[in-house]
């Protein structure tokens, strides 16, 4: 078995493998390691003045991972796997798989160690929900090696 690569999907939105970090808009996709990351929604938060949800679906591959990351520091992601199973690490936490209707909670300053498809002959899908800053366009960072 092949050693788990980092990070998530909810690696999601790694703006800079644009090369540009503002051109990402809504139905562009991204490729991000072995995940494709998606822009579904965005919509600000009525009420809350700067704030948005942004919905971010994650397609990994078989056997596909995305790099270890961080997301912008207003970001607390609610992520559901709706497709598959996935391996998840936090802040080195113990790896955990995730099925099809399960979910976990970053919050910000978390660091997502391992983000990667748990099969390597079906394919897995994660719907990230971001409550984040408005102003925030950089959603995912990935770790400089």
């Amino acid at each position: 078995m092949k050693p788990l690569h980092s990070a998530l999907a909810l690696a999601l939105l790694s703006m800079p493998a644009l090369g540009h970090p503002h051109d990402i808009s809504q139905g562009t996709a991204v490729q991000l390691g072995g995940a494709t990351v998606t822009l579904v929604y965005e919509h600000p938060i009525p009420g809350m003045p700067g704030k948005s949800l942004k919905g971010v679906v994650v397609d990994y591959e078989p056997g596909g991972a995305s790099p270890s990351h961080t997301h912008a520091p207003s970001a607390i992601i609610y992520a559901t796997v709706i497709e598959g199973a996935v391996h998840c690490q936090l802040n080195n936490g113990p790896v955990r798989t995730y099925r099809a209707g399960e979910n976990w909670t970053e919050m910000p300053g978390d660091h997502h160690n391992i983000s990667a498809n748990a099969s390597q002959t079906e394919r897995a899908r994660v719907l990230a929900v971001f409550v984040v800053d408005t102003n925030d366009l950089e959603l995912t960072r990935p770790d400089r090696r």
